[in-house]
């Protein structure tokens, strides 16, 4: 499965944190990331990511065209819900597109790992049918 990965700068530490901690279960599946998102995970957990431009720069409409297109399956979005950012409705638009397509999201640490194991028992596979 496809698995997109953003992370407010506030959270790029709990972001590698987490990709280590399930690395067991992230490795199976493709990754997507916004830049130094994605740099910081592969640099701390090893796993593979492939990588958008920096969000404010672009990286969260590339999310977003590649969401349009149903071809993620998971989002991780660590979002800091305290300080506002410039950029904010990109990311409202990307949540949005999500909803659209029936795309699990996960904002906080408690529910991204909840999605990360049920995306490990099989829960989620009723995304492989949707995309057919």
């Amino acid at each position: 499965m496809n698995i997109a990965l953003i992370a407010h700068d506030n959270k790029k530490k709990l972001m590698e944190n987490l990709c280590i901690a399930y690395r067991h279960i992230l490795n199976k599946h493709t990754l997507f990331a916004t830049g130094t998102t994605g740099r910081l995970v592969e640099e701390t957990s090893s796993l593979s990511v492939h990588k958008y431009l920096a969000g404010h720069l672009g990286g969260e409409q590339q999310l977003g065209a590649q969401i349009a297109h149903n071809d993620i399956d998971l989002l991780v979005f660590l979002r800091d819900p305290v300080a506002q950012k410039h950029y904010e409705p990109d990311i409202n638009s990307v949540l949005r597109l999500c909803d659209i397509h029936n795309i699990p999201v996960a904002s906080n640490l408690a529910t991204a790992e909840a999605l990360l194991l049920a995306l490990d028992r099989g829960d989620l596979d009723w995304r492989k049918i949707v995309k057919e």
